[in-house]
């Protein structure tokens, strides 16, 4: 889910954070989850730094509370003005990087309706759920086929070591928003498993492994950082950053594309330095391969919740969705992306060949279940990108609001372009009654 994110669009549903979702247990399973992992240590140690000032916050009234949290937050950021000498980081204090500010294009946490959640994988409500699919899917999940995988060896802190400069600041952003991306996974699916235990046991048991993937990828990633001599503190992130409220409709559609976009990132990534092995920087890139089959697999059961619910896929309104997430999703990973062409080129890629052949393949995927997609190979749809990428550029360096005006309807513009071009007709084939139509044509 490599800074796709998993998780960046750019006009969502309202934000807020959710009153009914427990960070402070939230962090504690984290901690758990990921207990075999540098990662564990590290947000285990904040979560007991942080109890006391939580506890006096709690007690707090709601205004109190809320000017009490900000300014622990910022107390946190003064204490942790000290900067990583070699890359100009900032960091929180000594090995731990200071998060890096939200914005649009971050990737973001998440939280829902969880009540709305249970009667979506209540088979008493919902008769659609195919509970034979549903188990073949959680079997899958049981084999835990990358149990072994994630493990490290001497490599890793000796080929960090050779890179540095400015290279060696843009990989260290590369790998905080792929692990936060990975974490934010771990979260939600985490408090789902939780969540449905009672009226859906299987579905929770997926919910629960697939946390437990997350756990183990941003892990991992977070363990990558230590090789710079950098982390996360993760228990911080789970208790001080903005949680964004998706619908639970929203939430299938934007991790479904998450974890398919992630998959062809990843397997792209591999492939390429299979064929380039001078290019293989460092050896995380090696264990992309079986990696992205978690993706994959995750992918797959946000596609049987989908044929589960009909009216998320063969309306007028699920074909606007559907296209509106496609744009949101593609347009993230371009503009992230090609503000960090840097990276990519030290690995050998070009970075818009790159993004094109990634947007293709999992527009080609999505088309599999979406009732519509976005027709990526339009000529007008990368000329569109483009625009939108020089834009990007220009309001990143412009200062005043009279530069920012004429450049955000321009972005706009853009966008609604794109929003208006002639779609493709798609979905599953489950669901086409005329094998000359479109969706089974595509």
């Amino acid at each position: 889910r490599t800074q796709s994110t998993h998780h960046a669009v750019f006009v969502v549903p309202p934000s807020k954070t959710s009153p009914s979702f427990d960070r402070t247990r939230t962090a504690t399973m984290a901690s758990q989850t990921i207990s075999m992992s540098a990662t564990a240590r590290v947000a285990a140690r904040a979560s007991l730094r942080s109890s006391r000032d939580t506890s006096r916050i709690a007690r707090l009234p709601k205004s109190a509370a809320r000017r009490a949290a900000s300014s622990a937050r910022l107390a946190v950021r003064a204490a942790g003005a000290a900067v990583d000498q070699e890359t100009g980081i900032k960091k929180m204090r000594e090995g731990i990087k200071e998060a890096a500010d939200e914005n649009l294009l971050t990737p973001r946490f998440y939280t829902t309706d969880f009540d709305e959640m249970e009667q979506l994988f209540s088979t008493e409500i919902n008769p659609n759920l195919d509970e034979a699919e549903l188990v073949a899917i959680l079997q899958e999940f049981r084999e835990d086929f990358n149990q072994k995988h994630f493990v490290r060896n001497d490599s890793f802190k000796k080929a960090a070591d050779g890179i540095t400069g400015e290279s060696r600041r843009i990989f260290i952003e590369f790998l905080e928003r792929s692990c936060t991306a990975e974490f934010s996974g771990f979260l939600l699916y985490k408090e789902l498993g939780r969540r449905l235990k009672k009226t859906a046991p299987v579905c929770a048991e997926i919910f629960t492994l697939m946390s437990r993937d997350e756990a183990r990828h941003a892990g991992f990633l977070n363990k990558a950082m230590s090789d710079f001599n950098l982390a996360l503190d993760l228990g911080f992130l789970t208790k001080n950053r903005q949680y964004t409220f998706f619908k639970p409709k929203f939430i299938i559609y934007a991790t479904y594309l998450s974890e398919k976009i992630g998959y062809w990132r990843y397997i792209s990534i591999y492939r390429h330095l299979q064929e380039n092995p001078n290019d293989q920087l460092y050896p995380l890139f090696q264990y992309f391969e079986n990696w992205c089959q978690d993706e994959n697999r995750h992918g797959d059961f946000f596609t049987a919740c989908l044929k589960a619910r009909p009216e998320f896929i063969n309306d007028w309104e699920a074909k606007l969705w559907a296209r509106f997430f496609c744009l949101s999703v593609y347009v993230t990973m371009y503009l992230n992306d090609h503000s960090r062409t840097e990276f990519y080129e030290s690995i050998g890629l070009d970075t818009t060949q790159f993004n094109m052949h990634v947007i293709h393949q999992t527009n080609k995927t999505t088309a599999q279940i979406f009732p519509q997609v976005i027709d990526t190979y339009n000529p007008k749809f990368k000329e569109y990108l483009d625009n939108l990428r020089d834009i990007n550029a220009k309001l990143s360096k412009a200062q005043s609001p009279m530069e920012k005006a004429p450049l955000i309807a321009g972005f706009a513009a853009n966008l609604l372009g794109v929003a208006l071009m002639k779609p493709v007709d798609s979905g599953s084939i489950d669901f086409v009654e005329d094998v000359n139509s479109p969706a089974f044509m595509y």
